[in-house]
């Protein structure tokens, strides 16, 4: 069977699956019964020689497990008798045999069949007299490595995941990455390391986590395959959905990678993979979800490790954990001095402005400003992901930047560079095309102001542009004849005594001195007003749209009178024609 079929007739199955499952629930059958097969003939030939080692293992009453996957080969074993092709000689038992044969895989395999809940799939089919047919299916389709590469079986895999995710916007919205805008996050990262990574052999390693399906890294380590085929990318993730987390583990298994870097659970209250560091990283975490649920493990880590921990910055407000993610990434950072990080994450527009200073947010971006760990940000289009249809950005994060970029954030403005899809998907009806991700990375690689059509697109700023210091501007408390009250006591003593009814705040930015702007700006409208510098905080915001913001002049009135003269004489029409 050609390998182009081979995603069809997977597929076929769903004919067997109508009307006795949901659409939706085609997955749930379809993937664990895949991965199935792939292991049944990745494991066929080493298979005697794994059954033969357990039965002289267990006679001398020692652990097992490490000889039987050196004879495996593969990193996990089956030390069960059967396979597909034997359980279909007993069709009265096939149940509660393919029950047996899924429990006899090694801890990690099996765990994958447990988040699968493929249990209960296989009563499902039971029920619905399925189950036989099915098996059968899959027993007579050949996915052997070396008939189907671990590439091309990933790839099979992933579109399977796609087609399962389009027939339920649900899971595509909570589970799934639109593959374009993952292309591009993929294409920033790796750009400024393209003569690196095309050396023979160089390993690196990606992060993901908020893993979802594992599109993410998937689509990393088919970049860095095209680009250079003797590359090689070890991946890693975390994901707190068990359906997700099955599919993801699963997908790396057939690709040939190590499941033992993908765990389970929520990476914010949880990091499964605490003493790693990464040389490239990924997210797209949910967007405006709240922390409530773990937010005393969260503030528990803050107060007791502080910096020394992931949240020593600052903690968000509770009902937007989106700034934890970015937090959390940059602690997974590699040390500059062993060759540092760049990571790529998608937050929407709250954490670029949402927070004063002092605030939570603000000393966030503070932090990540201040240690010029911000390269680029990048605006997509709305309508980009499936569901929702708000506007969303691109960071680019890291701590080894290029010569030029040093001390300086890249803001583009990709939110024009969209196609129309021939088919909405949820929210989804814009996509970015090959062209779109080509041009949004040049933009980026070239590190230049650029304006099209009067437009801007890229604008370059210093990390300190973003800053400013929220004064607290006084003024003194009168009695009923007008007089200057002065305090009584205290350190104040003898001085003017605040009135906090007229007290007020400016925003000096950080780059301005503060007593010419208070002099300039604050005393000719008030001169009796003197600042409290005991209050005077330092905030960040990154004000994304003003800075793209193009003035167009309003039409001119004649233009705009003509145009009310046909609408009124239309009315005035209407109205004649109804009082005849």
């Amino acid at each position: 069977m050609p390998d182009t079929n081979l995603s069809a007739f997977l597929w076929s199955v769903a004919d067997l699956l109508r009307g006795d499952f949901k659409q939706s629930d085609y997955g749930k059958v379809i993937l664990p019964f895949t991965v199935l097969r792939r292991l049944d003939c990745v494991l066929e030939r080493t298979k005697p020689a794994v059954l033969k080692e357990l039965a002289e293992r267990s006679k001398s009453k020692v652990n097992p497990e490490p000889f039987l996957i050196r004879k495996a080969g593969v990193g996990f074993y089956n030390t069960s008798k059967l396979d597909l092709g034997t359980l279909l000689g007993d069709q009265d038992h096939i149940g509660e045999n393919l029950r047996a044969y899924v429990q006899a895989f090694s801890g990690p395999v099996r765990d994958i069949f447990e988040r699968f809940d493929f249990a209960t799939q296989i009563d499902r089919l039971q029920k619905a007299k399925l189950l036989y047919l099915v098996t059968e299916k899959f027993a007579n389709v050949d996915l052997h490595p070396d008939r189907v590469s671990n590439a091309d079986m990933g790839l099979v895999f992933e579109e399977l995941i796609r087609k399962f995710a389009e027939l339920s916007n649900e899971t595509a919205g909570e589970h799934f990455t639109p593959r374009e805008v993952i292309r591009l996050m993929v294409s920033l990262i790796f750009i400024e390391d393209d003569d690196v990574l095309s050396k023979p052999g160089v390993v690196r390693t990606i992060y993901d986590p908020t893993a979802g399906t594992g599109g993410m890294l998937s689509i990393a380590g088919e970049y860095l395959h095209a680009h250079n085929p003797g590359a090689r990318l070890s991946m890693y993730g975390q994901e707190l959905n068990p359906e997700s987390y099955a599919i993801c583990k699963a997908d790396m298994l057939i690709k040939g990678q190590d499941i033992a870097n993908i765990v389970f659970g929520n990476t914010l209250s949880e990091d499964g993979l605490q003493a790693e560091r990464f040389d490239y990283m990924l997210s797209n975490p949910p967007f405006g979800v709240e922390w409530k649920k773990i937010e005393r493990e969260v503030r528990r880590e803050a107060e007791e490790h502080g910096f020394n921990g992931r949240f020593g910055p600052g903690l968000p407000r509770v009902s937007d954990g989106s700034l934890l993610f970015l937090l959390h990434l940059v602690s997974k950072m590699r040390p500059v001095s062993e060759g540092g990080s760049r990571f790529g994450i998608v937050l929407n527009g709250s954490p670029l402005f949402t927070g004063g200073a002092g605030s939570g947010e603000s000393e966030i971006r503070r932090y990540m400003l201040e240690n010029d760990l911000v390269e680029a940000i990048v605006a997509l289009p709305t309508d980009m992901f499936y569901n929702t249809g708000i506007a969303t950005y691109v960071w680019v994060v890291s701590n080894r930047k290029p010569k030029a970029r040093k001390g300086k954030v890249q803001l583009i403005d990709a939110s024009s560079f969209w196609q129309k899809m021939r088919k909405s998907l949820g929210s989804k009806r814009k996509e970015l095309s090959d062209a779109h991700i080509d041009d949004i990375t040049r933009i980026f690689g070239k590190f230049k102001e650029v304006t099209r059509d009067g437009a801007p697109i890229s604008r370059i700023f210093k990390n300190e542009d973003f800053g400013y210091r929220t004064i607290t501007v006084e003024r003194p408390l009168r009695d009923e004849r007008g007089k200057v009250v002065l305090a009584t006591k205290g350190k104040q003593k003898g001085q003017p005594q605040p009135d906090a009814n007229l007290r007020d705040t400016e925003n000096v930015p950080l780059q301005e001195d503060v007593q010419r702007y208070f002099e300039r700006e604050v005393l000719p409208h008030a001169p009796d007003a003197w600042i409290d510098h005991e209050k005077t905080k330092v905030g960040y915001e990154i004000p994304f749209n003003r800075h793209f913001y193009v003035f167009k002049p309003p039409r001119p009135l004649a233009e705009i009178d003509a145009d009310l003269k046909v609408v009124t004489d239309k009315i005035r029409a209407m109205l004649e024609e109804l009082s005849k």
